[in-house]
C-alpha cells in the first residue's frame, strides 16, 4: 500500500521565519518514513517545509488516491485541515498524528480525517496499515481514535512505545531536499546545520508542557548509536554544526560523559547547540559540553519569581538558573534564555523579578512569549473555565485563545520593552521609566 506523509508548515507562508531561515527537516515524518519502508511500505514523502499548498493539492489531486498521514502541531491547525479536505475530495483515505491532534480528536475527525493517532506513531501507523481496509480490525490497534459507520467515536487502548530506539533505522533525510536545507542556512548565516535526536520524551512535569505523544516517559539511545549517526551526518551532508533536538540533552550525565567519551575515541568534533535544564548543569557537564565544542545551551528559565516557577511545578531555583548560565559562561559556550510573561497570578513585582534575574545572567540570546494554555495540560486545566476563543476552531489556533481576566498584550509588549532596555549594553533610562511607566498604567488592562 502507498502512503503519502506529509506535514502543514510552509515556510513561505510564515513572515517570521522567513526573517530568521533557520529552517529544519521534519524529523518526526523522516521517522516515520524509514520505520515504515523498513517494514515493506511503500512510502513517499511530501516535504511542505519548501513547498506550497497548491502543488500538495494538485499531487492530492493527481493520484492515484491511497492512505495520506498528516503531522499537526498547534500553529498549523488550518494548513491541515485545508490538507484533509483536499485529500477526502481526491478520494484518499486521511490519518492525523502530532500534539494537536492528540488533543482534539473529535475536532479532526469531523474535519474529515479517517483515523487519529495519538502518542508515538510508528507502531500505530504500522498496524494501521496492514489492516486499514478493515475496519473491524481497527479497535484492536492501540493509539487510535476514529468513528464507527453509525458516528460513535471510538479510543482504543494507549499507543505502545518502542522500546529499543537503537533498533530504529535512521530518519529518512535523503527522501527529502537536504542540500537545500543547508543551503539556506548558508545563504542567511554562513553555516549549515543538520538536527538530531539522542532520546525521546521527557519525564519533568512543568503544567503548561504538553506529553501528548511521549507522554512522561524518557528513553535514550545508546551513545555509540549516536555517535554513528553523527559520524554518518558528517560524512553524508558536511553541516558546519548540529542542532541536538532533545527536550532536555543533559538529562542523563553518565551518558553524555560515554557520549563525549565515543566522540573523541573516533576524533569526530563538530560545533554544536542543544536545550537542558539549569538542574543538569554542573562544571563537569559545562566541561564536557565545551570540550564538545557545544557553543550555546538554551535554558529554560521562564521566570525570575520563584513564586512563580513554584506555580508552574518548574522544579528548578532561580539560583539554579543563574548558576547554570554562570558556568556555561566561564566555559565559553553562549547561553540563550526562554522567558514567560502572563502566568497565572504573575504581577508587576514578578515581572521586575524577572528582569533582574535577566540582568543578573546576562544571557547571550532571551526570547520572551505570553503563555498560552495548551489542551490537556493542568495549566489548560486550571484556566479552562476562563478561556475566550477569538473565532472558530477551524479558523484559529491555541495561540489566539485569550484567558479572561489576565493583563492586556499591551501590558505585556510594555514588559518587553523593559526587559530589552535593561538587557542592552547601553542602557536608556528614559526607555526604562517609560517601560515601567507603561506598565503600571495598563496594570488593570485585561482581557476582556
Amino acid at each position: 500500500m502507498k502512503l503519502l506523509l506529509t506535514h502543514a508548515y510552509f515556510l513561505f507562508e510564515d513572515p517570521k521565519e522567513q526573517q530568521i531561515m533557520k529552517p529544519y527537516a521534519p524529523l518526526g515524518l523522516l521517522y516515520l518514513s524509514s520505520h515504515l519502508r523498513n517494514k515493506g511500505f511503500d512510502v513517499e514523502i511530501y516535504d511542505s517545509t519548501f513547498g506550497s499548498r497548491n502543488e500538495l493539492f494538485q499531487l492530492l489531486r493527481c493520484g492515484p488516491p491511497a492512505v495520506v498521514g498528516v503531522y499537526a502541531n498547534l500553529m498549523t491547525r488550518v494548513n491541515a485541515l485545508e490538507i484533509i479536505r483536499s485529500a477526502r475530495e481526491s478520494g484518499w483515505t486521511v490519518i492525523v498524528g502530532g500534539p494537536e491532534p492528540a488533543n482534539y480528536p473529535e475536532q479532526y475527525l469531523d474535519s474529515g480525517a479517517d483515523v487519529v493517532i495519538v502518542g508515538e506513531g510508528e507502531l500505530a501507523l504500522e498496524s494501521f496499515l496492514r489492516c486499514s481496509a478493515h475496519r473491524e480490525a481497527w479497535s484492536s490497534i492501540g493509539g487510535l481514535v476514529y468513528r464507527t459507520a453509525d458516528g460513535q467515536l471510538v479510543t482504543t487502548e494507549s499507543a505502545p512505545l518502542i522500546k529499543d530506539l537503537d533498533a530504529q533505522p535512521w530518519p529518512d533525510r535523503d527522501q527529502i531536499d537536504m542540500p537545500r536545507y543547508l543551503d539556506t542556512w548558508r545563504k542567511f548565516h554562513g553555516k549549515g546545520s543538520v538536527s538530531l535526536i539522542t532520546a525521546r520524551g521527557c519525564p519533568y512535569r512543568c503544567n503548561w508542557c504538553s506529553h501528548s505523544v511521549y507522554g512522561m516517559t524518557h528513553r535514550r539511545r545508546s551513545p555509540n548509536a549516536v555517535v554513528n549517526e553523527v559520524e554518518w551526518i558528517l560524512e553524508r551532508y558536511n553541516p558546519d554544526m548540529l542542532w541536538l533536538a532533545d527536550d532536555v540533552f543533559t538529562i542523563h550525565h553518565g551518558w553524555l560523559f560515554e557520549f563525549a567519551a565515543e566522540m573523541r575515541r573516533r576524533r569526530l568534533s563538530i560545533p554544536f547547540e542543544c536545550i537542558t535544564r539549569a538542574d543538569r548543569v554542573n562544571e563537569k557537564v559545562a566541561r564536557t559540553l565545551a570540550d564538545l565544542r557545544c557553543f550555546r545551551v538554551w535554558i529554560g528559565s521562564e521566570s525570575g519569581s520563584q513564586r512563580i516557577l513554584n506555580a508552574m511545578q518548574r522544579g528548578v531555583t532561580v539560583d539554579q538558573v543563574r548558576s547554570a548560565v554562570h558556568l556555561c559562561k566561564s566555559y565559553g559556550i553562549e547561553t540563550g534564555m526562554f522567558l514567560m510573561w502572563g502566568y497565572d497570578g504573575e504581577e508587576i513585582e514578578d515581572i521586575e523579578l524577572t528582569v533582574e534575574h535577566a540582568k543578573a545572567c546576562q544571557p547571550d540570546v532571551c526570547f520572551t512569549t505570553v503563555s498560552y494554555p495548551i489542551k490537556g495540560t493542568p495549566y489548560y486545566e486550571r484556566v479552562s473555565s476562563r478561556l475566550i476563543t477569538l473565532g472558530k476552531w477551524t479558523e484559529t489556533t491555541d495561540r489566539e485563545i485569550r484567558i479572561k481576566g489576565r493583563h492586556s498584550r499591551r501590558f505585556y509588549q510594555h514588559a518587553d520593552e523593559l526587559l530589552k532596555s535593561e538587557l542592552s549594553q547601553t542602557p536608556d533610562p528614559t526607555r526604562t521609566l517609560a517601560a515601567r511607566e507603561g506598565l503600571r498604567m495598563t496594570r488593570d488592562e485585561v482581557e476582556a
